[in-house]
């Protein structure tokens, strides 16, 4: 709830304008019973037919500002609450986009998408209700109890008697609901997750055949998600007709007591028809209360979700100079005995206290100058990718240091030091855009700079044949470009801004050699006052650079020249045996 009051205090103005007119609208509604009673008891029996029609035009009028009040506090209450989720949106994008690696990974995709989604939907519809039927059903419970008290308090008795009763079980369902809530959002996640890996990988699942298995995972996953809802469901439904049965109850002791009270002639019989009126809106109200409670319990269970990410701790700050390590030696870009474990690092949750981590890294260590080129060549889950991962500081080390331009990368604004990299992931995303957007990525780069880059990515090859050339849409993640054309246009992207520091990451893996070894001389005339990273498979990649590391399980095995490892690297000469069809 500290989340939704939060967000709702940036409107304080608005959200008492919308708390003030619904407040009038159900004063207004419950004044048209008071007034019916009043024409039947007092009116009526006088025989005055203007002053009834008087009586009638100030019912009806009080009927039409109740409608227009409502409806206007309505309005109000739904712009207020969209407002409310928007902000709450535009918190949780924005704090997601800064959490570390670690703390990425503890929180997991699925669970960000849901709490993105899901969560903040259950929080906008709290922050309606708050508004509006946290008003109205306070408001006819209390004052419908209170006008029947003023009409006939031995009457009003019995509603008065039932009360606590039906507030004791609102309470007690709410306590056991808030928890069933927080398991159903869980349970979405699973969900979400599942939904995830099948859109991305649709095409595996049906080159596979596997259609009908991940149907099943999803059905279970599904259930699960449906067995809590409905048991979350059933136990906050069991006010709604308790409530039911205790006021139905009562209003038949409201009659048959009132019309015993009118044959005595205690009891007016306008009396029994606005106590019944009456009874419906206290009816109105509990139920209003219940269905509050119920989205209160969810909403309070998603906001603590929501407010989980909102409140997690800076995983990474910017160390002071005095705090930074200094490096023992030169070098643009500088590695100093760098160890690393996934969940280690930077203190985040999504390590395993006491739990021995295996090493992602261990011992590394390299020098770069500007204008060298360095190759990292390995097996898959070598570390390669973890390298650069510590340099641009998605994560940081365990042990050792990190360097770029003489200064801890812990010592830099997250910013300042990205702003020097330009990079190709593995597995890369292309944006629903424009091949030109895709390339420029908002960084308004000049056309002749994104020309070149194009030219040098060896991308032009296939851009200058489509009709409309760099204008041409692309689609979600690429889909109407080939994985060729994909990571050409990936390392324009990367290419474009000139960077102190250009990476690729396993870049070239859809280009037959021919397109690589073309891009590849291309890159070094285009970047020539850059330090470039190439992380590859492919000997025929690396060969070519001043240095190269060669990595095997999180640890360096040799790091030199081609002709260098050829000679005292037995791994990196196996390799490029294998790959160069040299076998011994």
């Amino acid at each position: 709830m500290r989340l939704i009051a939060r967000a709702m205090g940036r409107y304080k103005g608005a959200v008492a304008l919308c708390v003030v007119v619904k407040l009038f609208a159900t004063l207004s509604e419950l004044m048209l019973p008071y007034i019916l009673e009043h024409i039947i008891d007092t009116v009526a029996p006088r025989g005055d037919l203007p002053l009834a029609v008087f009586w009638g035009a100030l019912m009806f009028a009080a009927a039409l500002v109740c409608r227009q009040l409502n409806v206007a506090a309505n309005r109000r209450g739904v712009r207020n609450a969209h407002n409310v989720s928007y902000d709450i949106r535009q918190a949780l994008f924005q704090k997601t986009a800064s959490l570390s690696g670690s703390q990425f990974d503890a929180f997991g995709l699925p669970s960000l998408i849901s709490r993105m989604t899901s969560d903040s939907y259950n929080v906008q519809s709290a922050a309606q209700q708050l508004q509006t039927l946290c008003v109205r059903a306070p408001m006819l419970l209390i004052g419908g109890v209170a006008v029947t008290l003023v009409m006939d308090a031995p009457l009003a008795l019995v509603l008065v008697a039932m009360l606590p009763v039906l507030v004791a079980v609102v309470l007690a369902v709410s306590a056991r609901g808030l928890p069933m809530y927080r398991r159903v959002q869980h349970k979405l996640d699973g969900v979400v997750r599942i939904m995830r890996e099948n859109i991305t990988g649709i095409r595996v699942v049906k080159a596979l055949s596997k259609t009908q298995y991940e149907k099943a995972r999803f059905r279970r996953a599904n259930d699960e998600m449906a067995a809590s809802d409905i048991a979350a469901g059933t136990v906050m439904a069991i006010p709604s007709p308790f409530m039911q049965l205790c006021l139905n109850g009562g209003l038949t002791l409201v009659v048959l007591i009132g019309a015993g009270r009118v044959n005595d002639g205690t009891l007016e019989p306008g009396v029994i028809l606005a106590f019944l009126t009456y009874f419906n809106m206290i009816a109105m109200g509990v139920m209003g209360l219940s269905r509050i409670f119920m989205t209160m319990s969810r909403a309070m269970a998603s906001a603590d979700r929501i407010d989980q990410v909102l409140q997690t701790p800076p995983g990474q700050r910017v160390l002071s100079p005095g705090e930074a390590k200094t490096p023992a030696g030169g070098g643009f870009i500088r590695f100093e005995d760098v160890s690393f474990s996934y969940g280690e690092g930077d203190g985040s949750a999504a390590g395993f206290a006491g739990e021995e981590r295996e090493k992602a890294l261990s011992g590394i260590s390299f020098c770069l100058e500007r204008g060298e080129r360095l190759g990292i060549i390995g097996p898959t889950g070598c570390g390669k990718s973890t390298v650069v991962s510590l340099l641009m500081r998605f994560y940081d080390a365990s042990e050792g240091g990190v360097f770029v331009d003489g200064r801890d990368v812990r010592a830099y604004e997250p910013d300042e030091l990205r702003r020097k990299f330009g990079v190709c992931f593995q597995n890369d995303m292309v944006f629903q855009d424009s091949l030109r957007a895709n390339v420029d990525f908002g960084r308004d780069v000049g056309e002749q700079a994104l020309r070149a880059a194009v030219e040098a990515a060896q991308a032009a090859e296939y851009i200058d044949e489509l009709a409309d050339g760099l204008d041409h849409q692309a689609d979600i993640k690429g889909a109407n470009l080939s994985g060729g054309q994909k990571q050409r246009l990936l390392v324009a992207r990367a290419l474009a801004a000139s960077p102190d520091i250009l990476i690729l990451d396993d870049s070239s893996s859809a280009l037959d050699y021919k397109t690589d070894a073309a891009m590849r001389r291309a890159i070094v005339r285009h970047c020539a006052g850059s330090a470039l990273i190439m992380v590859a498979q492919r000997v025929s990649s690396v060969m070519g650079m001043t240095h190269i590391l060669v990595m095997d399980n999180g640890r360096c095995l040799g790091c030199g020249t081609h002709e260098e490892l050829l000679k005292t690297c037995p791994a990196y000469l196996e390799t490029y045996r294998i790959q160069m069809g040299e076998m011994a």
